[in-house]
C-alpha cells in the first residue's frame, strides 16, 4: 500500500512538473508573439514615414535606403530566430534614429503634421516593443530556469523542452546614439 502511495505521489509530481514546463513554454511563445505584433506594426509604419521624409529630404537618399534595407532585413528573419531578429531589429532601430536625427536638419519636415503623427506613432510602438521585450525575456527566464533546474531538468530533457533565447541587443554598435553629419 505504501509503495502504491509513493508511486501515485511520484506520478502526480511528474505531471505537475511537466504541466509547469508546458505552461512556461506557452507563456514564452505568447510573449514572443506580442513582440512580433509590435515589430510588425513598426515595420508597417516605416514605408509611410519614408515617403513623408522623401518629399523634404530627397538628397538624403542613403539614410532612407538604409532604413528600408534594415526593415527588409528584419522582416526576412525566420519567425523562431529570436537572436537573429534581435540583431536585425537593433540595426533597424539605429537606422530609424539616424532618420529622426536627419529630421532635425529640416524644420519644415519637423513641422509637417504627417511626419509628426508618424513619429509619435513610432515612439509609442517603440515603447510597446520595450515592454513586450521585457515581458518576453521574463517568460524566457522562467522557462530557462525550469529547463535547467533539478529535478525539472530531467523531465525537460526527457520531453525535449529547450531553453528560450533572450531578445536583446548583442552588438554594442547598435546601442550607440546615431550620429548624422552633413
Amino acid at each position: 500500500m505504501i509503495g502504491l502511495a509513493i508511486a501515485v505521489v511520484v506520478i502526480l509530481y511528474l505531471v505537475f512538473v511537466y504541466n509547469g514546463l508546458v505552461k512556461a513554454r506557452q507563456i514564452a511563445e505568447e510573449a514572443w508573439s506580442g513582440i512580433d505584433v509590435q515589430l510588425k506594426r513598426r515595420a508597417d509604419l516605416i514605408p509611410n514615414l519614408i515617403e513623408t521624409v522623401k518629399g523634404y529630404a530627397a538628397h538624403e537618399k542613403s539614410t532612407l535606403e538604409e532604413v528600408i534595407a534594415m526593415r527588409n532585413r528584419a522582416q526576412a528573419v525566420p519567425a523562431g530566430d529570436v537572436e537573429g531578429r534581435a540583431q536585425a531589429e537593433g540595426a533597424l532601430s539605429q537606422a530609424l534614429g539616424k532618420l529622426f536625427a536627419l529630421a532635425e536638419a529640416y524644420p519644415d519636415l519637423k513641422a509637417n503634421e504627417n511626419f509628426a503623427e508618424l513619429q509619435r506613432s513610432l515612439e509609442t510602438i517603440e515603447g510597446e516593443i520595450q515592454m513586450s521585450r521585457r515581458y518576453y525575456n521574463g517568460a524566457a527566464r522562467d522557462l530557462n530556469v525550469k529547463v535547467e533546474s533539478f529535478p525539472s531538468n530531467l523531465i525537460a530533457n526527457a520531453f525535449r523542452f529547450v531553453k528560450a533565447g533572450y531578445f536583446e541587443i548583442t552588438n554594442e554598435a547598435d546601442r550607440a546614439v546615431p550620429q548624422v553629419k552633413f
